[in-house]
């Protein structure tokens, strides 16, 4: 009697609606009218893997594949089944993108109209013994948002930057449609697993597990759905009048393996392991298992992994106004994390092994906590299981950004589809640490021109959905996690969303506003949840989408390769306010990372020196959907920039920095850690050659969870007359073993005095372990290493070298790799010409 599976994945037929041949840039003469396609799929990874269609990515070939998604497309393909009398069949779809007709036999049996949903879909009738056709027809999400007729006096005439025009018309990713660091690439097909589930009597559809914890012990309590042959679903208690030979089995598995039993959908964990964000503690799991059986026969199970742990946010009153702070068992941390956007714009191309990478770059970065941002999609399963496994908090946006939203009765039906059906997914999950109603909206009906000028009734609309509509269905199905209605926000109503003292911030006017690095130490957020700085990616990067002749930044396919309106200007600003003008492109790309990197630490570095007021660092972004010029610092070919190398630094469990007054450097250091600390900070003054021209030391004490300082130094008597000959560095040394290091100069970077440098470098190999060697002869800034033909992490990168001693820097080579790579080395002084 146990559920039957079969599976729909794998080889189905593509071809345009109309039959007429695939438009390309490959052939323009091309006769093909049907092609294979690897489901999960996409029409964009079916033409691509059949050669059809140039890579998206490559130049602006972007133009032409959008223009070729306004074609209507069909997926089919043929199965095999034996269906028998007496079950059920139901067509399980846990991805369709996104407009789309559903036909089983040339037998229409459902037409969806949300990519975040997953649709189950009855196909008895349908369904024939033996041989079947399944055919979907899937619509243009361009012609779809095109043709739509607003309602008379909700007319909306705002697009976020980069994206196209109507795009909230539709719920899909809204950032397939653009942005401002993404293509216009709307593709469309069978995202995730498509398949038949085929089951008798009832099946068990959901459970829902509730922690209380008291006392050092954990009461676990569990409440189960089913569905039923006639396709209702409800709480097993209900189901069980209805068939009262109906039971549903539980199994608690400790980490350990042990067995500890669950009777009437309760049991109580007396000695927990308690589950904790990445560096705060372990991450143990434990296993429900949940067993629907009839009259003893098993129909089917679930099986969920859960962690122990509270986990909300604070919202206590303080004397700065109302802290927000994630507290997890009782803890509340300093959240360090940065915000994820899908990682392709070819939704199937995003591997387990692509999301592995970057959870683990994240994890060893010292981030905490990765946002999920409202204008992409909600991640798979493994996301989160990996998130789980890793212990990074998910803040957890529903997928609504930028955008004003015209609350139909239709659209309101799809969304509270959407929002049950993944709240329902996702809620058991360890790492999930917050709701978020959406990106930035509250704000924009505040104060964006061009936005929050639409009508009333508009108006109106947002504030059903987020603060009434989508908080009723959390309380629902999950009212054990926050909820937050925008970010950012003080909470809602409108209410001063942008409050430095209440709730979570958004900041831009770095970057945006083009104001100096400086200007953070101007605020005091209680938490920023965005802020960022762009940068260029890496020459490989760039040499993947552009011939030589387009190495220019301000060339068509660079441009092309950079959504946000005059960011390019942006960025020579700021190298004009730093830096000396570099000498060439590569140099130039060089410079914008170094940039990128030390505008994102000036941020953290005060946030985390005001801990306690300041309560988390979120910065924009981790990653890309395809290579360009972002604020990412993981570019889209999973290359770590300057900044992700700098994160390493800034986000370390116990921070030593410097708060710079004139000529006074005030040694602090921020302890995110259970133990009180002592840190023996070292200060020098030191000339270009690396000599010392004056040392000074302290020790500070810093409790757990907390920030000290001691007595700055002014170094004005020892550098007076001198100032861009000389350098400031601190070294503190922690009583947990681990240094920080700060280099700070007294003129800006492009009038200091700086010598060239001649820095040897030397390779060897142990194993799989590449060690680079080297050793400076005066002080060497921002040094970059460069490993070619292999993508390898470094121990460190974009780091400066202070003294003549020699340096070692390591990295893990792909175990296939064979011999010992090139490498070359850059510094601030190879970026300009003497």
């Amino acid at each position: 009697m146990e559920q039957q599976i079969i599976s729909l994945n794998g080889d189905w037929l593509l071809k345009r609606s109309d039959g007429e041949a695939f438009e390309t840039n490959v052939n323009k003469d091309c006769s093909v009218t049907e092609c294979s396609v690897r489901i999960p799929g996409s029409v964009l990874s079916g033409l691509l893997h059949n050669q059809l269609l140039e890579d998206p990515y490559y130049r602006t070939n972007e133009y032409f594949t959008r223009e070729m998604l306004r074609n209507d497309f069909i997926f089919t393909r043929s199965f095999s089944i034996h269906k028998e009398e007496g079950k059920i069949y139901e067509l399980m779809c846990e991805g369709i993108d996104t407009i789309a007709d559903i036909y089983m036999n040339d037998k229409l049996i459902k037409s969806v109209n949300n990519m975040h949903v997953r649709y189950q879909i009855s196909c008895n009738d349908a369904l024939v013994n033996g041989e079947n056709t399944i055919r979907i027809h899937i619509y243009s999400p361009i012609n779809y948002i095109e043709s739509h007729v607003p309602e008379q006096g909700k007319e909306i005439h705002f697009t976020a930057c980069g994206a196209m025009e109507a795009n909230q018309y539709i719920r899909k990713a809204h950032s397939m449609f653009g942005w401002d660091w993404g293509p216009q690439l709307p593709d469309m097909g069978i995202w995730r697993n498509i398949y038949i589930r085929c089951y008798e009597v009832a099946s068990l559809e959901d459970v829902k597990v509730d922690q209380k914890h008291d006392a050092g012990m954990v009461q676990l309590t569990v409440d189960t759905e089913v569905k039923l042959e006639s396709g209702e679903r409800m709480r097993l208690e209900e189901a069980k009048k209805l068939l009262p030979d109906l039971e549903v089995e539980y199994v608690l598995i400790t980490p350990d393996g042990n067995q500890i039993s669950v009777h009437n959908n309760m049991c109580l964990v007396k000695q927990p392991q308690l589950w904790w964000p990445n560096r705060y503690g372990k991450q143990p799991l434990y296993e429900l298992k949940a067993t629907l059986t009839n009259k003893g026969a098993i129909l089917n199970e679930k099986s969920y992994r859960i962690g122990l742990r509270t986990l909300t946010v604070s919202r206590e009153k303080d004397s700065w106004g109302e802290e927000f702070a994630i507290c997890v068992n009782g803890i509340k941390i300093f959240t360090k994390g940065a915000n994820y956007i899908p990682e392709d714009c070819v939704y199937s191309w995003i591997t387990p092994n692509r999301m592995e990478y970057l959870i683990d770059s994240s994890v060893e970065a010292g981030y905490n906590c990765l946002r999920v941002w409202g204008g992409g999609y909600y991640p798979s399963d493994t996301f989160y299981e990996m998130c789980d496994e890793k212990g990074l908090i998910v803040w957890q946006d529903f997928m609504f950004a930028c955008n004003v939203y015209e609350l139909t009765n239709g659209l309101k039906a799809t969304i509270e589809e959407e929002i049950r059906d993944n709240i329902r997914r996702i809620r058991h999950h360890a790492c999930l640490g917050l709701w978020c109603g959406n990106n930035e909206m509250e704000s924009a009906w505040d104060h964006w021109g061009g936005f929050c000028d639409h009508s009333d009734a508009l108006r109106q609309d947002y504030l059903t959905l987020f603060e009434e509509l989508i908080p009723v269905i959390v309380n629902e199905e999950d009212d054990k996690t926050f909820y937050w209605p925008s970010s950012p926000s003080s909470g809602g109503g409108f209410d001063n969303p942008d409050s430095d003292d209440i709730g979570d911030r958004h900041y831009w006017d770095v970057w945006h506003g083009e104001k100096p690095f400086s200007d953070y130490e101007n605020y005091y957020f209680r938490f920023c949840s965005e802020f960022g700085f762009q940068s260029f990616p890496c020459m490989k990067t760039i040499e993947s989408f552009t011939l030589p002749e387009d190495r220019n930044i301000f060339s068509e396919v660079m441009e092309s390769h950079q959504k946000n309106d005059a960011a390019n200007s942006k960025i020579l600003r700021y190298i004009s306010d730093n830096f000396l003008y570099p000498r060439d492109f590569a140099s130039l790309v060089y410079v914008s990372q170094v940039l990128q990197g030390i505008a994102i630490k000036a941020g953290v570095e005060h946030f985390r020196r005001n801990r306690g007021r300041c309560m988390g660092s979120i910065y924009w972004q981790i990653n890309d959907n395809w290579p360009v010029a972002s604020w990412a610092s993981i570019d889209y070919f999973g290359r770590w920039k300057a900044l992700h190398y700098m994160a390493r630094h800034f986000y370390a469990d116990i921070l030593g920095s410097l708060k710079r007054e004139e000529t006074c450097f005030i040694p602090y250091v921020q302890n995110e850690s259970f133990a009180d600390t002592t840190s023996r900070v070292e200060l020098y003054v030191k000339d270009m050659e690396c000599n010392v021209i004056h040392q000074w030391s302290a020790d500070i004490e810093t409790k757990a969870f907390g920030v000290a300082f001691t007595e700055g130094i002014d170094v004005n008597p020892y550098v007076k007359g001198r100032e861009n000959e000389v350098f400031i560095e601190a070294k503190f040394h922690h009583s947990d073993g681990t240094t920080s290091s700060q280099v700070e100069v007294l003129k800006p970077y492009k009038h200091m005095n700086l010598k060239y440098v001649s820095i040897n470098c030397s390779t060897t190999r142990v194993n799989d372990t590449l060690q680079i060697t080297l050793k400076s002869d005066a002080l060497a800034l921002f040094t970059e290493i460069t490993v070619h033909g292999v993508n390898v992490i470094l121990s460190d990168n974009f780091f400066h070298l202070t003294d003549t001693k020699e340096h070692i820097v390591t990295g893990v080579l792909p175990t296939d790799y064979v011999g010992i790579p090139e490498v070359t080395v850059t510094s601030l002084s190879d970026s300009y010409s003497f």
